[in-house]
């Protein structure tokens, strides 16, 4: 959560909650306020539902309505980074970073060279650890739309599935084209890299740079190049 200025210019801290007739702070929530930030009772903050809308508020045992509900429209297209699963906290670190970018769909993949390796307990806890990690991102970077985090599928599952990005999707590979500005997603491998065989799954392959990097530094790239030219802040020039 952070204290910067709301989508409309209004102070205070930005959070989540189910009801934005009804706001109520979860458990976790009330003592982050309360405790970190050191909210008190009539101090300003929004509220967000996740899904484009949002309320300036009071904060108070009952969290006050202090203006409308404001719909903000959602963004030209989404726009996703799927990487394959890598050690220790480098998934959580990504999955931040790509929420702070903007990221809409953040996706795990179990890529044929992957060294981590999850079992169905493990992907539904790590799961929805990453998911706790996007939505305190979200509040920190003043989010309206909460990505999705989903997985773990193999890359063929994936690239079948495609059809539903409304883009190309394209993976990361040195020596890759550059970017056209149609991707919509870029999915990026583990350490040790693509396979020929899933190299020979692709349609395209888009490079993140002139070295190599990192599988969770590649995906905070390619999150951070579809963000940049789906923004504006970036303009594809062909040739």
């Amino acid at each position: 959560m952070s204290r910067l200025q709301g989508p409309d210019g209004t102070g205070g801290p930005h959070i989540f909650v189910d009801d934005l007739h009804h706001p109520v702070a979860s458990d976790a929530d009330a003592h982050h306020l309360t405790k970190a930030l050191r909210v008190r009772a009539g101090d300003p903050m929004t509220v967000s539902d996740g899904q484009g809308s949002w309320r300036a508020c009071r904060y108070g045992a009952t969290i006050a309505l202090d203006g409308d509900i404001v719909k903000v429209a959602p963004p030209a297209y989404q726009i996703g980074v799927a990487f394959a699963l890598v050690k220790g906290s480098k998934p959580e670190l990504a999955t931040q970073k790509l929420t702070e970018l903007g990221v809409d769909r953040i996706i795990l993949v179990a890529a044929e060279r992957s060294v981590a390796k999850w079992d169905d307990a493990k992907v539904s806890k790590n799961l929805e650890r990453l998911r706790r990690v996007a939505s305190e991102a979200s509040m920190q970077s003043r989010r309206l739309w909460l990505p999705e985090v989903s997985g773990v599928m193999t890359l063929s599952d994936l690239l079948d599935d495609s059809a539903q990005v409304g883009g190309a999707v394209a993976l990361a590979e040195p020596g890759g084209c550059c970017f056209t500005g149609t991707e919509r997603l870029v999915v990026v491998g583990p350490e040790g890299g693509w396979t020929p065989t899933e190299l020979g799954l692709a349609n395209q392959t888009v490079a993140l740079g002139s070295t190599i990097l990192r599988a969770e530094t590649a995906a905070i790239v390619a999150g951070a190049t579809l963000a940049q030219v789906r923004d504006g802040f970036v303009r594809v020039v062909d040739g």
